[in-house]
């Protein structure tokens, strides 16, 4: 198996938006098969990430473990799935990944990856930052899924605040949120109703203070505490495999 043979490329390949000279490339890496076992664990959330693997036998599925114990399951793959690409750009693991029956995978490296992006920066840019964007989404599945309303809110606050604070937006543990209650109410499938109480809640706690469309926090590494805040997904640091190929 090739990169060729993965389920994106087979459909790129059909629909005619591979040249011959991209098949030839995407035929041309070198890809060890590694065998694998059932339930083998392939890499875990927090370890650095540097390679990616193609599934060719067998199922795997991505997760990540909560502070309850339990797991949140994101992704199954099936053979000619690429797992780990939620991972690239990120200097560590966002999530952990395992097999579910025995089967063999290709592993391939970020360095092979930029040969075929033809070590263009703009690029690996883009292609990095949809996968943030897309790393975002995930979390946001995670929490819906499976915190109390008050640690969504949490959650939900302390992300614009890191992202806002990265963007010199916010002063004071203060920033500007122009979301009216409505859309609020609607990213995090709360009735209006139960997303006041929320904030009261909060507040009550001394851990939030809203006033129209300025937030203010507080304690925000308390906020973060409560809502069990990784804030991995968001970080911007990029894996030293990229400046190192890319400068050359």
């Amino acid at each position: 198996m090739a990169l060729l043979d993965t389920v994106v490329m087979r459909a790129l390949s059909i629909q005619g938006a591979l040249s011959p000279e991209d098949k030839a490339l995407l035929l041309g890496l070198e890809l060890s098969p590694r065998l694998v076992s059932a339930r083998e664990v392939l890499w875990q959330e927090g370890a650095e990430a540097d390679l990616f693997c193609v599934v060719k036998e067998g199922w795997a599925y991505s997760y990540r473990n909560l502070k309850n114990g339990s797991k949140q399951i994101l992704k199954f793959y099936l053979p000619g799935d690429i797992i780990g690409m939620r991972d690239f750009g990120f200097a560590r693991r966002l999530s952990s990944a395992s097999m579910i029956n025995k089967g063999v995978v290709y592993p391939f490296s970020y360095q092979q990856l930029f040969e075929l992006l033809g070590r263009s920066s703009l690029a690996v840019g883009i292609m990095t930052n949809a996968i943030r964007q897309q790393a975002i989404l995930s979390e946001r599945l995670i929490y819906l899924g499976q915190y109390a309303a008050h640690e969504q809110l949490a959650h939900f606050l302390y992300e614009f605040y890191l992202r806002l604070k990265r963007n010199e937006a916010v002063e004071n543990n203060s920033f500007l949120m122009p979301l009216t209650q409505q859309l609020i109410s609607d990213a995090l499938g709360m009735s209006p109703v139960h997303l006041s109480r929320t904030f009261s809640m909060l507040r009550e706690k001394g851990l939030v203070i809203r006033d129209r469309q300025q937030v203010t926090l507080p304690d925000p590494e308390a906020l973060a505490q409560l809502a069990g805040f990784n804030d991995s997904y968001i970080d911007e640091c990029l894996p030293p495999t990229f400046t190192e190929y890319l400068n050359k």
